[in-house]
């Protein structure tokens, strides 16, 4: 009997021990909050200043650069190519860092993350060119964008899982949007610099090319510096205080949530698309099919980021209030609506419309861009969750965002020689018509996704389940 109580007093000190451990770590202060905000933020900005980076780069400059050809709509495409890769490869960060941050935390992964990025990104800016090396500098292009891509792969996703678990539960959907004000940050950064080195004849022929790139060694150093500071999330703490962290985090993640990564890859398909089309594939469309060249494409993309630092606030607020799946179905329509208008409106050759027409039609992927913040994190249980958003996050980006732009790119290539009753600059126009489509397409499979998808909005992230 003395043995027993002895063996029960040993257990319930145990379990209180384990009481204890929960609330130290449930514990969150407003600085742990907002230095997991910035944290969270500055790795958004890195990654999409290297987005937008390549994005303008290759519609503007890689071509003759690294993809020399007397066809300037192959160029195009090969630098859209090379473009592609990087996404290609993202679902293998994802996979790969996503099960590494749910074995071993979110703070080890975004570490990792925001070093391979930032030094792929700075290595661009010293890579040699076609005219030195030959073919050795598009392999080296394509090298650094695999790396970029890895790194990337988990980064946006950790960003958003880290920030949904330091949240407060009624406030989640705002403050889980804050990061991808950063994603508007690196935005903004990159069409800024483009904007003011564009106004050279011909940037290409110069080395101030890789000065954007080259400044990537900067973010990284100042994310490098916030995130040595950052305490691990808290839904993590608790799974290693409960002991109940899996082995092999990606293997529970294919054996239980299938069916919700495809949920998130349908969500995507709209979102990561039209962000992709819009971003990369409209810029060169407006400089090739109607001739607005030189500094449309990046002050565009700097009025629409800033219009986002609006949006992506309120469309979290908005999720607080009226839940994560009716927000996002509300930005999804608001793409699908606007997807033939904007691109007429781009094929007038027109630059204030044009300008103006990006702000407004982005406004759709800002809103569902915010409202994914708190939404996936919270489809997923908190045993595999790191691994679930980036798999279904990388997945979508491969489908959606890398394919787009590539298809797009044939597309203007083939309207280029087929229509416009053989002159290339009015069938080059005409391409809107079927870019048009496929924004639609895409926009519509979001919408259609979210009427398969729980509402999220208040749900526990201590939860072993999926929604």
């Amino acid at each position: 009997m003395k043995q027993q109580s002895i063996a029960m007093n040993g257990a319930g000190a145990r379990a209180k021990q384990s009481i204890q451990a929960d609330a130290a770590q449930t514990k969150v202060t407003s600085a742990d909050l907002y230095r997991a905000a910035w944290a969270a933020s500055i790795g958004s900005a890195l990654e999409y200043y290297d987005f937008a980076l390549y994005n303008l780069a290759s519609a503007l400059i890689f071509g003759p650069l690294f993809f020399p050809s007397s066809d300037p709509a192959l160029g195009l495409i090969a630098s859209f190519g090379a473009y592609f890769i990087g996404f290609a490869i993202r679902p293998v960060g994802g996979i790969l860092f996503g099960a590494l941050g749910d074995r071993y935390g979110r703070k080890f992964v975004l570490m990792a993350t925001i070093l391979l990025m930032g030094v792929a990104s700075t290595l661009i800016g010293v890579l040699p060119t076609y005219a030195s090396v030959g073919i050795w500098a598009p392999i080296l292009l394509v090298g650094c964008r695999l790396l970029q891509g890895l790194g990337a792969g988990a980064e946006q996703a950790g960003a958003a899982v880290l920030m949904a678990e330091f949240a407060p539960p009624q406030r989640r959907g705002y403050f889980a949007a804050l990061p991808f004000m950063g994603v508007l940050l690196g935005t903004v950064m990159a069409a800024a610099i483009y904007f003011a080195l564009v106004r050279v004849e011909d940037i290409s022929q110069t080395p101030l090319w890789r000065v954007p790139f080259l400044l990537s060694a900067v973010i990284i150093a100042v994310a490098v510096w916030i995130r040595l500071r950052l305490r691990e999330s808290p839904s993590f703490a608790r799974l290693e205080a409960r002991q109940q962290i899996k082995e092999s985090p990606l293997r529970h993640l294919m054996r239980h949530s299938r069916p919700t990564v495809l949920k998130v890859i349908g969500l995507r398909m709209a979102e990561n698309g039209g962000s992709s089309i819009y971003q990369s594939l409209a810029i060169s469309y407006i400089a090739t099919a109607t001739g607005l060249k030189g500094q449309i494409g990046p002050l565009a993309l700097l009025f629409a980021g800033a219009s986002g630092a609006i949006v992506i606030p309120l469309a979290g607020l908005l999720g607080d209030c009226i839940g994560r799946v009716k927000t996002y179905r509300i930005f999804a329509v608001y793409q699908l609506v606007l997807a033939f208008p904007t691109w007429w409106v781009l094929s007038l050759g027109n630059a204030t419309a044009s300008i103006v027409m990006l702000c407004v039609t982005l406004a759709g992927v800002w809103g569902m861009f915010a409202t994914q913040g708190a939404l996936l994190p919270e489809l997923f249980g908190a045993q595999h969750r790191y691994a679930g958003v980036a798999v279904g996050r990388e997945l979508s980006a491969v489908v959606a965002g890398g394919v787009a732009p590539l298809v797009g790119a044939s597309i203007i290539a083939y309207a280029t020689t087929h229509w416009g009753a053989g002159q290339g600059a009015a069938g080059t126009v005409l391409a809107w018509i079927p870019l048009a489509t496929y924004v639609a397409v895409l926009s519509l499979i979001g919408v259609l996704t979210t009427f398969h998808i729980p509402e999220t909005r208040g749900r526990s992230l201590d939860d072993l389940n999926d929604a």
